[in-house]
């Protein structure tokens, strides 16, 4: 018998590997990838540096080792970063990220390698594996991603609540109000506070913006959007410019497939857990978001009872981090 069978595995499936890799920051702020050699897998793709955890060691000593054999460099490890479940065609990969928080030596290729020290705002110009490409985005891109809840009476209030998240460190938001967006008589009014919203972003760092689900809307001001599941199914090709921000909303596979083809920046997955305005709705739970999550190499939110305390849990699942509603919108 196949000794994974013995062990309850199942012989079928692409053998799992654990590696570890450091994001490497010099004086200025950059940060060092290297190039994959010839003759190994992936050849010629830039990654972060490091290597397979071998058996009895901690990914800790196994980063300071690795970087030790292909640097030459001794190194301090320091927080993590993110963990990426990635499904390759003849494996299953299982990437963990740490910063290093401080080295000694003089960085050279040691296994031949290149090397480059390349500014953040460049790392996604480098092709990279797949598992690396969401390390990118957690080291650039927001890890919340707020979801304004519906509107009452009180515009001043929503606007102020909203003003308050920007405050608060949130650069990421979906503009969402279902009950307003669906009636024509409300049209004005929902154009007014989109306006508002955007001139609120513009006084805190040009935040991230994206309408839900109003493509029209998103043109003539110059935002994002925010693409329903049943939208993006009718989708074959990227909706706005590269310049404007693409997320999608994803239940299944299939939608995460989707998104990646038509080129989303991001995407939204869950619910993980049971939440308040779903009440008796089990969550999906982090093992099938990573089963999921493992089958594409988009930045992931997770949502679904998650609030700004869970991005820590969600990282360690391969979340980019956390989406929601009251649980940020709320957030003191």
């Amino acid at each position: 018998m196949d000794e994974r069978a013995e062990r309850g595995e199942d012989p079928h499936e692409p053998r799992g590997v654990h590696v570890v890799a450091g994001v490497i920051a010099d004086a200025r702020g950059r940060i060092l990838l290297a190039r994959r050699t010839e003759g190994r897998d992936l050849a010629g793709l830039w990654e972060f540096p490091g290597g397979k955890v071998d058996p009895g060691e901690t990914p800790e000593q196994a980063l300071v080792r690795e970087l030790r054999e292909e640097l030459g460099i001794e190194a301090e490890v320091g927080a993590p970063v993110i963990v990426v479940p990635q499904r390759y065609p003849h494996k299953r990969l299982r990437l963990d990220v740490r910063r290093i928080a401080r080295w000694r030596g003089n960085v050279k290729g040691l296994d031949g390698q290149a090397l480059a020290w390349v500014p953040p705002h460049k790392l996604s110009s480098y092709a990279m594996p797949d598992a690396d490409r969401p390390v990118v985005a957690a080291l650039r891109d927001p890890d919340r991603y707020l979801i304004t809840p519906e509107l009452g009476d009180d515009d001043r209030a929503w606007l102020s609540s909203l003003h308050a998240a920007f405050d608060r460190g949130i650069r990421r938001v979906q503009l969402r109000a279902p009950a307003l967006q669906s009636s024509a008589s409300h049209a004005a009014r929902w154009r007014r506070l989109v306006e508002n919203a955007i001139a609120t972003s513009r006084a805190h760092d040009d935040a991230d913006i994206t309408i839900n689900g109003d493509l029209e809307l998103a043109n003539a001001l110059g935002i994002g959007v925010h693409l329903r599941a049943a939208q993006l199914m009718a989708l074959t090709s990227r909706p706005l410019s590269a310049a404007k921000t693409v997320i999608a909303s994803c239940h299944s596979a299939e939608e995460l497939l989707r998104a990646q083809a038509i080129g989303c920046d991001a995407v939204v997955l869950g619910p993980v857990f049971e939440t308040a305005s779903h009440p008796g709705q089990v969550g999906i739970g982090w093992n099938a978001f990573e089963a999921m999550r493992e089958r594409v190499a988009l930045p992931i939110y997770a949502i679904g009872g998650m609030r700004e305390i869970h991005i820590p849990e969600s990282r360690a699942h391969g979340a980019q981090g956390v989406a929601g509603i009251r649980g940020m919108w709320e957030e003191r």
